[in-house]
C-alpha cells in the first residue's frame, strides 16, 4: 500500500487507529518546515547554550502538538498549522531560557530587527517606507488587539495564512515553501493585505 498517495484527510484517519506508516509519511511530508522554523531560532538558541539536537527535539514536541490539536475545520491548512505550532514551542522554549534577560530574543522578533536576508529592517520588508506605514500606526495603536481582529476578519484565507506566517519572521521565500506557491504569489498577497490595513486605518482616522 502506498501511502505517500494518500491525502492529508486519508493519513490522519489512519493515524488514529494507530497506523504508524501513515505517521512516519505525514512527518516526511511536512518535516521540511521543521528545518524551516528551526534555521530562523538557530542563533538565538546557540546563545543560550541550545545543541541543534536539543532544539529538534522541541520542534518535535511542537510538530506532534500540531498533529494532535489540528482539525480539518480550522482556518489554515496542515502546513501553516503545523508552521504556527513549531514557532510558538520554539519561541517559548527560547524565552524560558532567556527569562527577562532575553534581550537577542526579542529584538530577533522586532520589527526594527535588520534580515540578512534583505539587509533592511523587516518593518521595510513589509512596508512602503513612509510615515504613513500602516504597520507603524498599528504599534502606536492604543487599541491595537481590536484593530489586528478588525485587520484579521478582512482577509480572505489565503491572505490570513500568508499574515500569520509573516509575523512569524519567516521570509518571502520560506512562506513560499510552506505553502508550496511562488514567491510572486506571496508578494501579491502581502500587497493585497498592506492595501487592506491602509483602508481600515484610513476609515478609523475619518470616523
Amino acid at each position: 500500500m502506498h501511502y505517500e498517495d494518500y491525502s492529508d484527510s486519508e493519513l490522519f484517519s489512519l493515524i488514529c487507529e494507530e497506523n504508524e506508516d501513515a505517521k512516519d509519511v505525514l512527518f516526511m511530508k511536512y518535516k521540511y518546515i521543521i528545518d524551516i522554523v528551526i534555521k530562523k531560532y538557530a542563533f538565538a538558541a546557540m546563545k543560550y547554550g541550545f545543541e541543534y539536537k536539543d532544539l529538534y527535539q522541541e520542534a518535535l514536541v511542537g510538530y506532534s502538538d500540531a498533529i494532535n490539536s489540528y482539525k480539518e475545520d480550522k482556518n489554515a491548512t496542515l502546513s501553516t498549522f503545523i508552521t504556527l505550532c513549531v514557532d510558538r514551542k520554539l519561541q517559548n522554549t527560547i524565552k524560558k531560557a532567556g527569562r527577562i534577560k532575553n534581550k537577542i530574543f526579542l529584538e530577533s522578533l522586532s520589527l526594527d530587527h535588520v534580515y540578512e536576508q534583505y539587509d533592511i529592517p523587516l518593518r521595510d520588508v513589509i512596508s512602503d517606507n513612509s510615515s504613513n506605514d500602516p504597520l507603524i500606526n498599528i504599534m502606536k495603536d492604543e487599541e491595537m488587539d481590536e484593530l489586528l481582529e478588525i485587520i484579521e476578519k478582512s482577509l480572505s484565507a489565503g491572505e490570513y495564512e500568508v499574515y500569520k506566517l509573516l509575523i512569524t519572521g519567516l521570509t518571502y521565500l520560506e512562506i513560499a515553501e510552506v505553502l508550496n506557491k511562488s514567491p510572486k504569489q506571496i508578494d501579491n498577497a502581502i500587497q493585497r493585505i498592506k492595501n487592506k490595513v491602509k483602508v481600515i486605518l484610513k476609515s478609523r482616522e475619518n470616523a
